[in-house]
């Protein structure tokens, strides 16, 4: 247990983590009093590790905002431990082979097709080990591998074997086949709802958040993928500590996971009845 985040650790001793001015981080709190859940809220910071300043910027964030970390980032190992210390959930930005990529726009550490399986699991395994104190994995691009049937088995049998990690498809296709494969070997997993920033304006990630909000209360939990562009984490310093004030949850990825499994545990046992 000492090398979980402090968060961690508190959860499992205590039975309520909050953070001031925000919701509670606690699974147990996800209940109103009234028997009914808050809708939650998770969110992912990607592709950092190229640079500092962003990089630090991002983890300053308030509550548990996971932060997702490109394993050849230049700064990639020194952020990581910064998130750490700062009890943000550490992730890997997984890079991988994208629909019409050329050679020359590879990342380090990229996963392909064509790999041989020795060298695609040695390649993962690099990369897990790239990034201290990683608990999950999110794709970056991955358009043609995550379709890619025997390419996400095997990813996901190593993450199986691993026994220690999550996994986030980022959903950079809809032809995607990962979230599934993940389910189908037994990985904490669950899917990109929403991209904060595909048009890094103001005006564009405001909308794109109450589209996340949205998604929260209608499934009761949502999940958002952002980018460390100044206008992006603007917005979510702004915007994260008013959750609460409107009945929302900002929690970490791994207990979204969990409480999306807890719905899906329910509604079997529901419809088999």
């Amino acid at each position: 247990m000492a090398g979980r985040p402090a968060w961690q650790r508190q959860l499992a001793l205590l039975p309520l983590l909050c953070l001031p001015g925000l919701s509670c981080a606690a699974d147990a709190v996800f209940n109103t009093g009234k028997g009914a859940r808050l809708p939650a809220i998770a969110l992912i910071i990607d592709d950092l590790g190229g640079t500092s300043t962003p990089g630090k910027r991002a983890i300053s964030l308030p509550g548990p905002v996971a932060m997702s970390f490109l394993p050849g980032g230049k700064h990639t190992a020194e952020l990581a431990r910064l998130a750490y210390d700062n009890e943000k959930e550490v992730m890997l930005h997984l890079p991988m082979q994208a629909i019409g990529q050329k050679a020359r726009h590879r990342h380090a550490g990229e996963l392909m097709t064509g790999m041989p399986q020795p060298e695609f699991i040695d390649t993962l395994s690099r990369n897990i080990a790239a990034v201290p104190h990683v608990s999950g994995i999110n794709n970056h691009r991955g358009s043609l591998l995550t379709q890619q049937g025997s390419s996400m088995a095997w990813l996901m049998q190593a993450l199986h074997d691993h026994g220690e990690l999550f996994f986030i498809d980022s959903r950079t296709t809809a032809e995607t086949v990962a979230a599934d494969m993940a389910q189908a070997h037994g990985v904490p997993s669950a899917s990109r709802n929403v991209f904060l920033d595909n048009e890094p304006t103001p005006q564009a990630i405001r909308k794109q958040f109450r589209e996340l909000v949205r998604r929260a209360r209608a499934d009761g939990t949502a999940l958002a993928i952002g980018h460390p562009h100044p206008a992006t984490l603007a917005v979510l310093a702004e915007e994260l500590p008013r959750l609460a004030a409107q009945g929302l949850q900002l929690v970490p990825v791994s207990l979204l996971i969990e409480r999306q499994k807890e719905r899906r545990l329910a509604w079997q046992e529901s419809s088999s009845r």
